[in-house]
């Protein structure tokens, strides 16, 4: 409260008192002056605080203006107490304004204190009052607790939606772990790639969802099905591989890895199948390689799988092709130049891919007759060591190869 609207109440207050003092001064003068003929009357002049009058029933009094002399005393014992209030209210104002300022600062400090345990006892209020709507409350009432119940519903959603993102960043956190480790113990030898697939295999249930992991595992088919002696072993993986790599494609029909190597099983079945069918999987082959190439066009290996069926498909001989057209109507169309393109774009993208890419180069400079680069890519070739089995075909063919040039 200000100091001056302090003054103002004290003012009006003594104002107050001064018209009821001036009131009972006239109550007084008309009573001196009929007290004479009112024997019922007398001063009692004492030390007690009051009025200091008394009365005293007398015969001449009516009892309707004893009544009335009855209220006006105790008027003025109200009006003797109030003027010891106003000097002690008088007394008390200076100090009003700290002491205002001290207790509005001890609520402030409380509401802060109790701020946490009201809105928790809030919301369980408001949570109770959700459930009694349909009891008897207001509609506002109802929409209010109803926008409460949705922003709680929200919340939830929130959280289900943090753990989801939680559980997604912990799956993507162990399949990068187990892809370093798969694709560092491929370069192994022939029990490392063994225990690559069966590694695979175990966790196939619970990462059998991602195509990168699908396309491991039918890559680790392929690695296995190569190191294979008997042909039931070699068969098996080959059908196995190309199952799990049809599930890669439709898990996610953008990944190029999983085209390339589902095109490569494709191809590793025409070993054991039929004619008819070696021909449908050769079409396959090309058209799942070409996507590769279009969803990672800078890929190597895509580039030299196309260049072998290139290859291939120009040495077929004439009745492949009349039992091509036959059964499919429109044989595959290859030429040696066509491949040859291919096995340059790979030394382009990655130079000296593989001891194999140059023998094929070589062996495409020879069908075009250019013996002197075909003796080049023969002499890049034996320049590289032999690590792998496909670098031990390589070198078989490079020697026979030499030999004719």
């Amino acid at each position: 409260m200000a100091q001056t609207d302090s003054k103002v109440l004290v003012l009006g207050a003594l104002a107050g008192v001064t018209g009821i003092g001036l009131a009972v001064v006239c109550y007084r003068s008309l009573r001196s002056e009929r007290r004479l003929s009112w024997p019922g009357f007398y001063h009692n002049r004492t030390n007690e605080q009051g009025s200091g009058l008394m009365l005293v029933d007398g015969p001449g009094l009516p009892r309707g203006q004893a009544e009335v002399l009855e209220r006006l005393e105790a008027l003025i014992q109200c009006v003797s107490e109030l003027k010891e209030e106003m000097k002690a209210l008088k007394t008390a104002l200076p100090a009003l304004p700290d002491q205002v300022r001290e207790e509005l600062k001890g609520h402030s400090e409380t509401r802060r204190v109790g701020a946490p345990h009201r809105t928790a006892a809030t919301r369980r209020r408001r949570a109770a009052g959700a459930v009694s709507t349909a009891g008897g409350q207001s509609s506002e009432d109802a929409e209010s607790e109803g926008g409460y119940m949705t922003a709680l519903t929200d919340s939830d959603e929130e959280d289900q939606s943090e753990e989801e993102e939680t559980a997604e960043e912990q799956t993507a956190e162990k399949l990068s772990v187990l892809f370093e480790r798969i694709d560092r113990l491929r370069q192994g030898d022939e029990s490392d790639k063994r225990e690559t697939l069966n590694i695979l295999l175990e966790q196939k249930e619970e990462f059998g969802q991602s195509s990168e992991f699908l396309w491991r595992l039918t890559r680790a088919h392929c690695d296995v099905h190569d190191i294979s002696v008997t042909q039931e072993e070699k068969k098996t993986h080959a059908e196995n591989g190309k199952k799990v790599g049809e599930e890669a494609i439709r898990v996610n029909p953008r990944c190029a890895e999983s085209h390339q190597w589902y095109a490569i099983m494709c191809g590793i079945m025409a070993e054991y199948d039929t004619i008819q069918n070696k021909i449908k999987n050769g079409y396959i082959f090309k058209d799942h390689l070409d996507k590769a190439i279009e969803l990672k066009p800078q890929d190597p290996l895509s580039y030299y799988l196309l260049g072998r069926w290139c290859y291939a498909v120009a040495q077929l001989s004439w009745i492949e092709r009349k039992v091509a057209t036959t059964l499919f109507g429109e044989p595959p169309s290859a030429t040696i130049e066509d491949a040859m393109r291919n096995f340059l774009k790979v030394e382009e993208i990655h130079p000296a891919y593989s001891k194999l890419n140059y023998v094929f180069l070589a062996k495409c400079y020879k069908a075009l007759g250019d013996n002197y680069k075909a003796r080049k890519m023969c002499e890049a070739a034996s320049s590289m060591n032999t690590v792998s089995k496909e670098d031990e075909e390589a070198q078989k063919e490079l020697d026979l190869l030499c030999q004719k040039l």
